[in-house]
């Protein structure tokens, strides 16, 4: 590591978040979400920490991610969530992952791809309500079945996403159930029947119906879906830390501007620090005047992020190598994503790749 910036991944955080779930949903199986690089995490090192403490599936949103499990050696099943194009498919096939099905059109041209060596395994996609991927009728249902070519595809499940999972108070989440349901009675035995993300993976506990899988994402890295689902999630380890270190701390003296715009100028003889993190690596512009954490003090970021770097007001003199805390004890996740005003997922799913990530 050539620059004092980098992600630390707490691996015993997310075995813990894993086995936590797992005991807590029972007998259903768990599908580890790594979509996104794990969310910023790395995505091997989720998969293999995931599937040592109790998930027994993977998922991913693009072939490109299944494949790079594949080669690190993930032998367990996978699922790819986003729609693949038909002549893909063999490739798929190829690397034993199971993609999403939502259309009989897709599964005949689909079919136009596949010889009689390979075996798609396919989870019949609903759209129960997100207004996303997925089928809205059960006559959609009945033509797809009728397109299968049992020789070349296998059936392996049906699942659908919820749009308002992380509501307490949600209408839209009952009618989603309620119409995944009806496509559940409509279709074949399956041996998959899934629609928990972590939002909704401990709220349909106890009555869980026909589910008989969960998909875990963020609540795996220790996050939370949203801020009410602190009561079904206080047992969470964040498992996502961000630092840097001072690369310069000087003595500026009253007038003087700080970076790009001169839109802070000290009102008296200040210690700024410079710290090597910018908005290339995804520590966004708008983070000005949010503070971060040196020697246990908030130090608000004085300027504009720069590109690459990004100055903080201190307390006093210190020296070259303290370290600065983004993203960790002190700077909490959801606070920075407050901030900017999105959400944890998306802060997470930011950071660029020459951020290097140490597995702790």
């Amino acid at each position: 590591m050539y620059r004092p910036t980098w992600i630390e991944v707490d691996r015993e955080a997310i075995a813990h978040n894993v086995r936590e779930v797992k005991q807590r949903i029972g007998d259903e199986e768990l599908m580890a979400v790594v979509k996104a690089d794990g969310y910023g995490h790395g995505a091997v090192t989720v998969a293999e920490t995931a599937l040592e403490n109790g998930a027994t599936m993977i998922a991913v949103a693009l072939l490109e991610e299944a494949i790079e499990l594949r080669e690190a050696g993930i032998l367990a099943p996978i699922l790819m969530l986003e729609a693949l194009a038909p002549e893909h498919v063999a490739v798929a096939s190829n690397y034993d992952v199971a993609v999403p099905v939502f259309s009989a059109e897709w599964l005949r041209a689909a079919r136009m791809h596949l010889t009689d060596v390979d075996l798609l395994r396919l989870h019949i996609k609903v759209d129960s309500g997100m207004g996303r991927l997925g089928l809205q009728t059960l006559e959609e249902l009945e033509a797809l079945l009728d397109a299968v070519d049992p020789e070349t595809m296998q059936l392996d499940g049906i699942y659908t996403h919820f749009a308002t999972a992380d509501e307490l108070d949600s209408e839209l989440f009952e009618k989603q159930q309620a119409t995944f349901l009806k496509f559940v009675e409509a279709a074949p035995d399956l041996r998959y029947i899934h629609a928990a993300n972590s939002a909704g993976a401990l709220r349909l506990l106890p009555d869980n119906g026909p589910f008989n899988l969960v998909r875990l994402g963020i609540a795996m890295y220790g996050a939370l879906p949203s801020d009410q689902m602190m009561a079904y999630y206080d047992f969470l380890k964040p498992a996502f830390g961000l630092k840097s270190q001072l690369v310069q701390a000087k003595r500026v003296e009253p007038g003087q501007t700080i970076s790009y715009g001169a839109t802070y100028t000290a009102e008296r003889a200040e210690w700024i620090g410079t710290v090597p993190i910018g908005y290339a690596d995804g520590w966004s512009r708008r983070f000005q005047g949010y503070s971060l954490i040196v020697d246990g003090q908030p130090c608000e970021i004085v300027g504009r992020v720069c590109m690459d770097r990004l100055m903080i007001r201190l307390p006093g003199e210190y020296p070259v190598g303290t370290e600065v805390t983004l993203i960790g004890e002190g700077a909490p996740l959801d606070e920075a994503a407050h901030w900017l005003g999105t959400i944890n997922y998306e802060l997470l799913c930011q950071f660029s790749k020459r951020v290097p990530r140490e597995i702790r």
